[in-house]
């Protein structure tokens, strides 16, 4: 919900739409839809100019990697550990944040092939030398299970979010194109956390120089209403032959009248969000020099991870550490949420309507309840 509680814009966008037309089925065209799908491609990466919806972000994801497979006429996906993409059975399949998202599904789908993501904190290792070694494993991958002629696609997280909260190195998305475009492999940007004002920009391809070929939203797309959006160029799209996918509720009537209110309000938001997130990070990076507890903090915008170990040396996670934060801000009405495959990650996510008041009245709040747990 980037933008708050009941935004009164996207409440009244929504029951202007309700009051109009409700739904269609995708029987025909509506000019929610189509406007919609316009303000869309003024917004996202230059590639990607055709859309179609969805409700979830894991459909999203699914109807991505569905184009791709069929345009590009490839099977193989390449897949980052960390990531966390659904948890319908295909997305299951390329979400590896945490097994517990697949036990008891095996088999998952074929031809995936899981690389590593940069993690420079938890392996001890600076950006430059997680980014070397996660190319280097990519293409031992290449050499040894799967050749890059079989590959339809990279499908990445530009900032991993169930993972950890960890912002992909520039140079390694970089390489990654490269590599794409050497082999004819399309780069599918999963941006359903990471989008819409969450980094501080409309979306986290923003602050890369390397861009999608195809790019899934969701989320924060019509703040609240059952809403994705998947896109790639028109070249790709028209490839895609008809009744190769299709939806119900993808793109209804009053879902997108409310994405389209996002939009409106959005763009408004973004200074306010650069100068909530600059505070942010003045404030994390003070706490860290207090707090034994803090490992690292990390992340874009108002997208921000910050890990708790029990030993800054080992980096050891701790879990329990979160477990006490999250009950101390609870019972100050404060809710923060984990992520990380150790539940040791504070996933800091203000919205965007957020007042610099309110933040440093939360982040007095964590700050309280880490030494409070720190004293025991």
């Amino acid at each position: 919900m980037n933008l708050g509680h009941n935004h009164p814009a996207v409440v009244a966008a929504a029951h202007r739409q309700i009051d109009r037309f409700l739904h269609s089925g995708c029987i025909f065209r509506y000019d929610t839809i189509v406007e919609a799908a316009s303000r869309l491609a003024q917004i996202t990466p230059p590639a990607i100019e055709k859309f179609g919806f969805a409700n979830s972000g894991a459909e999203a994801v699914e109807a991505a990697v569905k184009l791709t497979k069929k345009v590009v006429g490839r099977q193989g996906l390449v897949v980052f550990r960390g990531a966390f993409h659904g948890r319908t059975m295909g997305s299951v399949t390329y979400t590896t944040s945490n097994a517990k998202y697949r036990d008891g599904y095996h088999p998952v789908l074929g031809s995936v092939f899981v690389a590593p993501f940069p993690h420079p904190f938890r392996w001890g290792m600076s950006e430059e030398q997680a980014v070397e070694y996660c190319l280097w494993e990519l293409n031992l991958m290449f050499k040894h299970e799967v050749s890059p002629q079989n590959i339809a696609a990279f499908l990445i997280e530009p900032v991993q979010g169930e993972g950890g909260y960890y912002p992909a190195p520039a140079a390694f998305l970089g390489e990654l194109r490269q590599l794409a475009d050497q082999y004819g492999i399309k780069v599918i940007y999963d941006e359903v956390q990471s989008g819409f004002g969450r980094t501080a920009e409309w979306f986290a391809s923003d602050h890369y120089s390397a861009k999608p070929d195809v790019i899934a939203l969701g989320k924060g797309i019509a703040n609240g209403f059952p809403l994705s959006a998947y896109g790639a160029s028109t070249e790709m799209v028209d490839a895609w032959p008809r009744g190769s996918h299709g939806t119900t509720f993808g793109g209804n009537p009053v879902a997108c009248a409310a994405a389209i209110a996002v939009m409106d309000t959005m763009g408004d938001l973004l200074p306010h969000a650069r100068e909530l997130s600059a505070r942010a990070f003045e404030r994390w990076a003070k706490m860290a020099t207090e707090h034994p507890t803090i490992g690292d903090v990390r992340g874009l915008g108002l997208m921000i991870g910050v890990e708790l170990v029990s030993d800054q040396e080992t980096r050891t996670p701790d879990p329990e550490a979160f477990n006490h934060l999250q009950r101390f801000c609870l019972a100050h009405d404060l809710i923060i949420i984990d992520c990380g495959p150790d539940g040791n990650v504070i996933r800091f996510i203000p919205s965007l309507v957020t007042t610099i008041e309110e933040l440093d009245w939360s982040l007095d709040l964590i700050d309280a309840g880490l030494s409070d747990y720190e004293s025991l």
